[in-house]
């Protein structure tokens, strides 16, 4: 059972970017192993397009970084160069947000996972994270 959804606030080191998620209360939490996240060591929990919104002026501080395939767009702020969030290239219709980015205080519970980027394809289609950035029906 999916816990109560509420708002949660994020933001990069220099608090330039900005913004405001809507996310359950209790998350899992992805550790990746993929060269480029566990460079960055940064552990993430995916959620819906529309239930991300950037916050005042942010967009001007942001940077898009892509690499390979050019379909994952890695956000940096352009001062601290922190990643808080990023679209995911398994996770189109999703945005990965940077859980250690958040005020943590507005979760119940979050669990870390480790998921297996060296592997992607064939994790991403047993581990289920992909339901992160769906919307479920309550019908």
């Amino acid at each position: 059972m999916e816990s109560e959804l509420v708002l949660h606030n994020g933001d990069c080191h220099c608090k330039k970017v900005r913004w405001k998620v809507q996310a359950p209360t209790s998350v899992i939490a992805w550790k990746f192993n993929y060269f480029d996240c566990s460079m960055r060591g940064n552990t993430y929990f995916i959620v819906q397009h529309q239930r991300f919104e950037l916050l005042g002026d942010s967009v001007q501080f942001i940077t898009i970084y892509t690499f390979g395939t050019h379909t994952a767009k890695h956000t940096f702020c352009k001062f601290c160069g922190k990643t808080s969030f990023y679209t995911p290239w398994l996770n189109l219709d999703g945005i990965t947000v940077t859980l250690i980015c958040l005020d943590l205080g507005t979760f119940s519970h979050f669990e870390i996972q480790n998921f297996d980027g060296k592997n992607s394809k064939n994790f991403y289609n047993q581990s289920g994270i992909a339901l992160q950035s769906k919307i479920h029906s309550t019908k």
